[in-house]
C-alpha cells in the first residue's frame, strides 16, 4: 500500500500527491470524458492497468475526496464512479498542463531519444 502525506510544504507538493502515479490522472480524465463510469468500463479505457492497481487508485482518490463511488443494490452489484466537485476543480486545474503536453510533448520526446 502507499504511503500517503499528511503535511505539506506548499500547494503544488499536495496536487501532485493526489494526482501523482502513472495512472491518476488518466482516471480523472476518463471520469470527466464519460462522466460516471463503471469499473469495467474504466478498465477497458485505460489500456495497460492491472484489477489491483485501478482498484488502489480509485481508493486513494476516493479517500482525496476527488472521486464518488456509488454501489447500486442489484444483483450483480454494480459500482460506478464518477467525479466529486473537488474532483471537477482538480481537473480544470489540469488543464493547462495538458495544453502544455499539446505544445511540448514532441520536443520533450525528441530530446529524451537524443533526436534533438
Amino acid at each position: 500500500m502507499t504511503v500517503r502525506k499528511s503535511t505539506y510544504e506548499c500547494g503544488l507538493d499536495a496536487a501532485v500527491d493526489v494526482v501523482g502515479g502513472k495512472w491518476k490522472a488518466l482516471i480523472l480524465w476518463e471520469l470527466h470524458v464519460h462522466g460516471a463510469v463503471r469499473f469495467g468500463e474504466m478498465k477497458r479505457a485505460l489500456t495497460g492497468i492491472s484489477e489491483k492497481v485501478l482498484i488502489q487508485q480509485l481508493r486513494e482518490l476516493e479517500s482525496d475526496g476527488v472521486v464518488h463511488r456509488e454501489v447500486y443494490a442489484e444483483v450483480p452489484p454494480r459500482v460506478e464512479y464518477s467525479l466529486t466537485p473537488l474532483g471537477k476543480a482538480l481537473n480544470k486545474a489540469l488543464e493547462p498542463l495538458g495544453e502544455w503536453s499539446k505544445t511540448y510533448m514532441d520536443e520533450v520526446v525528441a530530446r529524451r531519444t537524443g533526436v534533438v
